[in-house]
């Protein structure tokens, strides 16, 4: 048996009778975010270096694996607009040139080629300090996961 169609009408009536979905609701849907995967190669020298977007400027950044955190030259640090003339340089690290203090920071965010953190522990260290920004493991640590093969590091968020 075949139903009669119903006027546009009377259709609108039994959808709005049945309720519309509310325009904004307490109970928002968790928000979808797709994973990001990069590669990068390694130099002729086997590092990987690359560029990165830290707080929004684009960053020479060398991927260290040995660095327990992420650590921006002062220079770097002015360019990500995380202010070193105004932190407090108490914290003793140990560099490849010695002994140093260096600042804590919480960078907003990281991203190469689409892979992003958020809220990333760093340091910064005094002018001169340090030539170029390491990027460390309060970085690699908050992916999905990275490995090294045949000279490429993946990335993943």
């Amino acid at each position: 048996m075949r139903l009669p169609l119903l006027p546009p009408f009377l259709a609108c009536v039994m959808l709005a009778a049945g309720g519309f979905p509310p325009a904004h609701s307490d109970d928002a849907l968790p928000e979808l975010r797709l994973m990001s995967a990069t590669e990068l190669k390694a130099g002729t020298n086997g590092h990987f270096v690359t560029r990165a977007e830290i707080n929004g400027s684009d960053i020479t950044v060398l991927v260290d694996t040995g660095a327990s955190a992420v650590a921006l030259s002062y220079e770097d640090a002015e360019s990500a607009g995380l202010h070193p003339g105004n932190l407090d340089f108490n914290i003793p690290v140990q560099t490849a040139n010695g002994t140093a203090k260096a600042a804590s920071v919480k960078i907003d965010r990281i991203e190469i080629d689409g892979v992003k953190v958020e809220d990333v522990d760093g340091m910064v260290l005094p002018e001169g300090a340090l030539h170029g920004t390491l990027l460390g493991m309060s970085f690699l640590s908050r992916l999905s996961s990275f490995k090294v093969e045949d000279g490429v590091l993946y990335l993943k968020d």
